[in-house]
Parts: C-alpha cells; sequence; structure tokens
C-alpha cells in the first residue's frame, strides 16, 4: 500500500517545473476569480477584497525591506475601505456624499504616526501609507466604477473580459519574447522584456478583444478594442513600474504565496495602472 504522504508529495505543486506551477497556479486562481465574479456581484466583492488585502499587505510588506515603517494594518483598512465604499455607492446602497469618509479617516494617519515615538523618519512612513492606497486600492476601487460603468449594472464582463485581455497580453509576452525576444524594451528596469514580447501580448490581446467582441455585448467591439489598447499599453508600464519597485529593494518576486508567479503584485501588477484608465474610458464613452 502507498503512503499517503508519497501520494501528496507527488503531487505538490511544487515539484513542477516553473512553467508548470505558472500553468497550475493561473488555471486554479483564474477560475476563483471568474467564478466569484459570475456569481454574484457580492462574491466578486468579496472575493477582489481579499486580493486587494493581500496585495496591500504585501506592498507595505516589501516597503518595510527598504526601511520605510508604513502603518501596515491602517493603510490596509484605509484601502478596504475605500475599495467598499465604491462598490456599496456604485451598486446603489450608498450615496455618493459617503466617499467624504475618506479625507477624515485618511487624515487619522498624520494622527497615529505623531504618536509613534520610535519613527525616526515619520513622513516618510506617512508617503509610503498613502502610496500604498493610491498605487494599490484606488486601482482595484476603480475596477468596481468599471463593472457599474453600462448602465449603472453590474456586468461582471467588463471585469473577466479585462483580466482575459491581460491574461493574454502577458501570455503572450512570455512566450514571444521566450522564442524571439531580442532586442531589449527597458533593459535598465527589467532585461529580460522585448520589444518582440511587447508584440506578440499586444497581438494575444488584440484577438482576445475582438473574440469578446463577439460573445460579451455590454461593450461594443470598438470599446473591447480600446480596453485591450490600454492593457497592452497601460499593463506593459504598469509590470514596469513595480519592477522597477523590486529593484529599488533589491528583491526579485514580491512574494512566495503564488507559485511560479511570486506574489500578489507580480501577478496584478498590469492591473494596477490599467484599471483608472480602463474606468475612466468607460465613464467617458
Amino acid at each position: 500500500m502507498r503512503s499517503p504522504f508519497r501520494m501528496r508529495d507527488r503531487f505538490n505543486i511544487n515539484n513542477y517545473s516553473n512553467l508548470g506551477q505558472r500553468v497550475i497556479t493561473a488555471l486554479i486562481g483564474a477560475t476563483i476569480i471568474i467564478a466569484g465574479a459570475v456569481y454574484s456581484p457580492w462574491v466578486y466583492f468579496v472575493t477582489f477584497g481579499l486580493i486587494l488585502g493581500f496585495s496591500q499587505m504585501e506592498f507595505y510588506k516589501l516597503s518595510g525591506l527598504d526601511g520605510m515603517l508604513p502603518l501596515k494594518s491602517f493603510g490596509t483598512f484605509l484601502g478596504l475601505v475605500i475599495f467598499s465604499l465604491s462598490f456599496f455607492i456604485e451598486i446603489g446602497h450608498l450615496a455618493d456624499k459617503y466617499y467624504f469618509l475618506i479625507f477624515p479617516l485618511a487624515s487619522l494617519v498624520f494622527f497615529i504616526k505623531l504618536y509613534r515615538k520610535s519613527d525616526k523618519k515619520p513622513f516618510t512612513g506617512v508617503a509610503f501609507t498613502f502610496l500604498g492606497i493610491f498605487y494599490v486600492a484606488v486601482p482595484f476601487a476603480m475596477l468596481n466604477v468599471a463593472a457599474f460603468s453600462v448602465d449603472e449594472n453590474f456586468h461582471y464582463e467588463v471585469i473577466i473580459g479585462s483580466l482575459f485581455i491581460l491574461w493574454a497580453s502577458d501570455t503572450g509576452a512570455y512566450f514571444a519574447g521566450t522564442k524571439f525576444g531580442k532586442t531589449k524594451l527597458f533593459e535598465r528596469v527589467s532585461p529580460k522584456k522585448s520589444w518582440e514580447g511587447f508584440l506578440g501580448g499586444a497581438a494575444s490581446a488584440y484577438l482576445i478583444g475582438y473574440v469578446l467582441s463577439r460573445y460579451f455585448n455590454s461593450l461594443a467591439e470598438w470599446q473591447w478594442l480600446c480596453i485591450a489598447t490600454i492593457i497592452i499599453i497601460a499593463g506593459t508600464y504598469g509590470d514596469l513600474i513595480e519592477s522597477l519597485f523590486k529593484r529599488s529593494i533589491a528583491i526579485k518576486d514580491s512574494g512566495k504565496i503564488l507559485p511560479g508567479h511570486g506574489g500578489f503584485m507580480d501577478r496584478f501588477d498590469g492591473l494596477l495602472l490599467s484599471a483608472p484608465f480602463i474606468a475612466t474610458f468607460l465613464k467617458i464613452f
């Protein structure tokens, strides 16, 4: 009889190659995210709230590695408040006036730092606390705006469609860059990224954007292609910006919680910069 421990080790994800780990983690993660968004807006709210919480704590943890002292717990709490307020306002359970709660709550950061005697550079901690909110929490709040931007009803197609395009862009860039990559895209920040990978990611993103327009009727074809353009450009810069952040503190991955991908910020870095542009585009057009 085979030992159950040997069977468990046999199916340990860490036993697979990096590509194998990436595929398995991506399939599991994508299934959870898509199922949550499709099932109901409330399950979407909980799912993305958890992703936001983990991502923001990850950012503050990395900031601490560079000697910064942001308010990790309170900063994450503020991020979740902003995300929750945007959701409840967009879904119609709260009036717009409740956005003003953000300002007095955010000002508490200064009061907390004032009473922390151990901080040698309190305003550096204040700055990184607010950076975590602006860089991580606000883009997730903007996803709520995008999801309700079509006709003030929740449209999961906007969320998972944008994610499909982002994942297609990342996947196309990975394989095209691995196979054909020669011309460096931004060597100072990310030596492995190439123009060939960028073009491969762009082709994949436009293809998925066109396919989505055939099945998701909440947006017109030109709107899906515009979202693809936003993700191709802003997503690439989001990846580069996170690489710059990691390079500044001399680490390879933002975390180890997602095998083959690193941390939550490694997986959602393109979304952080794309989401505000997507929401703004849909609100205007």
